[in-house]
Protein backbone atom coordinates (compact mmCIF):
# COMPACT_ATOMS: atom_id res chain seq x y z
CA UNK A 1 0.00 0.00 0.00
CA UNK A 2 1.15 3.54 -0.73
CA UNK A 3 2.71 5.21 2.30
CA UNK A 4 3.35 8.93 2.60
CA UNK A 5 5.68 10.55 5.12
CA UNK A 6 5.93 14.30 5.67
CA UNK A 7 8.99 16.12 6.94
CA UNK A 8 10.35 19.64 7.17
CA UNK A 9 7.90 21.25 9.53
CA UNK A 10 8.78 23.37 12.54
CA UNK A 11 8.61 26.79 14.11
CA UNK A 12 9.30 29.90 12.05
CA UNK A 13 8.71 33.62 12.46
CA UNK A 14 6.19 35.43 10.32
CA UNK A 15 7.70 36.25 6.94
CA UNK A 16 9.95 33.22 7.06
CA UNK A 17 10.02 30.11 4.90
CA UNK A 18 9.79 26.36 5.28
CA UNK A 19 9.90 23.53 2.78
CA UNK A 20 7.78 20.49 3.47
CA UNK A 21 8.60 17.16 1.87
CA UNK A 22 6.28 14.25 1.19
CA UNK A 23 8.15 11.01 0.55
CA UNK A 24 6.21 8.12 -0.93
CA UNK A 25 6.79 4.38 -0.93
CA UNK A 26 4.90 1.10 -1.19
CA UNK A 27 3.99 1.35 -4.86
CA UNK A 28 2.98 -1.80 -6.69
CA UNK A 29 2.35 -2.96 -10.26
CA UNK A 30 5.22 -0.91 -11.62
CA UNK A 31 3.78 2.41 -10.49
CA UNK A 32 5.63 5.24 -8.78
CA UNK A 33 4.80 8.64 -7.33
CA UNK A 34 4.59 10.28 -10.75
CA UNK A 35 1.46 8.21 -11.42
CA UNK A 36 -0.41 9.92 -8.58
CA UNK A 37 -1.82 13.37 -8.06
CA UNK A 38 -0.48 14.64 -4.74
CA UNK A 39 -2.31 17.11 -2.58
CA UNK A 40 -1.43 19.08 0.52
CA UNK A 41 -3.98 19.79 3.22
CA UNK A 42 -3.76 21.50 6.58
CA UNK A 43 -5.76 21.51 9.78
CA UNK A 44 -5.56 24.20 12.42
CA UNK A 45 -6.79 23.60 15.99
CA UNK A 46 -10.56 23.71 16.15
CA UNK A 47 -10.93 23.95 12.39
CA UNK A 48 -11.76 21.54 9.61
CA UNK A 49 -9.07 20.12 7.38
CA UNK A 50 -8.64 22.39 4.36
CA UNK A 51 -7.09 21.87 0.97
CA UNK A 52 -3.93 23.83 0.21
CA UNK A 53 -2.47 22.67 -3.09
CA UNK A 54 -2.27 19.83 -5.61
CA UNK A 55 0.09 18.73 -8.35
CA UNK A 56 -1.21 16.73 -11.27
CA UNK A 57 0.13 13.30 -12.20
CA UNK A 58 -0.60 13.79 -15.90
CA UNK A 59 1.52 16.95 -16.06
CA UNK A 60 3.74 17.88 -13.14
CA UNK A 61 3.71 21.50 -14.32
CA UNK A 62 -0.05 21.55 -13.67
CA UNK A 63 -0.46 22.86 -10.15
CA UNK A 64 -3.31 24.26 -8.12
CA UNK A 65 -3.46 26.45 -5.02
CA UNK A 66 -6.01 27.72 -2.59
CA UNK A 67 -6.36 31.50 -2.87
CA UNK A 68 -5.02 31.91 0.67
CA UNK A 69 -1.59 30.56 -0.31
CA UNK A 70 -1.33 31.38 -4.01
CA UNK A 71 1.78 33.41 -4.73
CA UNK A 72 3.42 32.31 -1.47
CA UNK A 73 3.45 28.50 -1.70
CA UNK A 74 4.88 26.39 -4.51
CA UNK A 75 4.28 22.68 -5.00
CA UNK A 76 6.80 20.64 -6.97
CA UNK A 77 7.97 17.07 -7.39
CA UNK A 78 11.13 15.04 -7.82
CA UNK A 79 10.18 11.77 -9.46
CA UNK A 80 13.62 10.26 -8.99
CA UNK A 81 13.19 10.65 -5.24
CA UNK A 82 9.47 9.86 -5.14
CA UNK A 83 9.04 13.11 -3.25
CA UNK A 84 6.71 16.08 -3.54
CA UNK A 85 7.61 19.39 -1.94
CA UNK A 86 5.66 22.35 -0.65
CA UNK A 87 7.81 25.46 -0.53
CA UNK A 88 6.17 27.94 1.80
CA UNK A 89 7.36 31.55 1.70
CA UNK A 90 6.20 34.69 3.48
CA UNK A 91 4.55 32.58 6.13
CA UNK A 92 1.81 34.11 8.24
CA UNK A 93 0.53 33.15 11.70
CA UNK A 94 -2.69 31.95 10.07
CA UNK A 95 -0.65 29.32 8.22
CA UNK A 96 -0.10 27.57 11.54
CA UNK A 97 -1.54 24.05 11.26
CA UNK A 98 -0.74 20.39 10.91
CA UNK A 99 0.06 19.80 7.26
CA UNK A 100 -0.76 16.55 5.50
CA UNK A 101 0.14 15.21 2.08
CA UNK A 102 -2.32 12.90 0.43
CA UNK A 103 -2.91 10.93 -2.75
CA UNK A 104 -6.18 9.99 -4.43
CA UNK A 105 -6.57 6.68 -6.24
CA UNK A 106 -4.44 6.29 -9.32
CA UNK A 107 -5.93 7.80 -12.47
CA UNK A 108 -7.87 10.36 -10.46
CA UNK A 109 -7.73 14.13 -10.86
CA UNK A 110 -6.55 16.78 -8.44
CA UNK A 111 -9.34 17.51 -6.00
CA UNK A 112 -9.90 20.01 -3.21
CA UNK A 113 -12.07 17.50 -1.35
CA UNK A 114 -10.42 15.41 1.37
CA UNK A 115 -12.74 12.37 0.95
CA UNK A 116 -11.38 12.00 -2.62
CA UNK A 117 -7.97 11.10 -1.21
CA UNK A 118 -7.21 7.53 -0.14
CA UNK A 119 -3.66 7.74 1.14
CA UNK A 120 -2.56 10.14 3.86
CA UNK A 121 0.63 10.96 5.68
CA UNK A 122 0.74 11.24 9.44
CA UNK A 123 0.91 15.03 9.34
CA UNK A 124 3.55 17.50 10.45
CA UNK A 125 3.27 20.62 12.55
CA UNK A 126 4.00 24.05 11.13
CA UNK A 127 3.92 26.92 13.60
CA UNK A 128 4.33 30.54 12.53
CA UNK A 129 4.94 33.04 15.30
CA UNK A 130 4.00 36.70 15.00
Amino acid sequence: EVQLVESGGGLVQAGGSLRLSCAASGFTDGHDMDDYDIGWFRQAPGKEREWVSCISASDRSETYYDHSVEGRFTISSDGAKNTVYLQMNNLKPEDTAVYYCAAPPIDSDCSWSAPDYHYWGQGIQVTVSS
